[in-house]
């Protein structure tokens, strides 16, 4: 995590530094978590329950974290966030409305994110 960690940084100082960081998000996450408990070969299993999103610029709070988990990572403890909310976040933040449906071959209409909203803690 180590470079990660530092290449994000440099990212988000690279973009304040030029100005573009209010007008370009930045999103880092994975598609689950990892089990709170190590399993019987000393490894962590997918664990959707619990996970992290890092979200920068574009019109997301600064410096805010949103949400928390219990004591073992294992449940969501406060403000939860579903998948499907922060597919919603994101495409507002992007300008698009994820409530609207999009055309499948067939003529066929599609919701862009089924359920969910727009997270407005999460907006600046």
């Amino acid at each position: 995590m180590p470079p990660t960690d530092a290449a994000f940084a440099s990212l988000i100082e690279d973009l304040a530094e030029r100005g573009l960081l209010d007008r370009t998000l930045v999103v880092v996450f994975g598609e689950f978590g990892r089990t709170p408990r190590f399993n019987a070969n000393g490894g962590r299993d997918h664990w959707p329950r619990v996970f992290s999103i890092v979200l920068a610029g574009g019109g997301v709070k600064q410096g805010h974290v949103y949400g928390a988990s219990d004591a073992l990572a294992a449940e969501p403890a406060r403000d939860p966030l579903s998948v499907e909310d922060y597919a919603h976040t994101i495409y507002h933040l992007l300008g698009i409305d994820a409530s609207k449906d999009l055309m499948s071959p067939g003529n066929r209409p599609q919701p862009i994110v089924m359920n969910g909203k727009v997270v407005k803690g999460l907006l600046s």
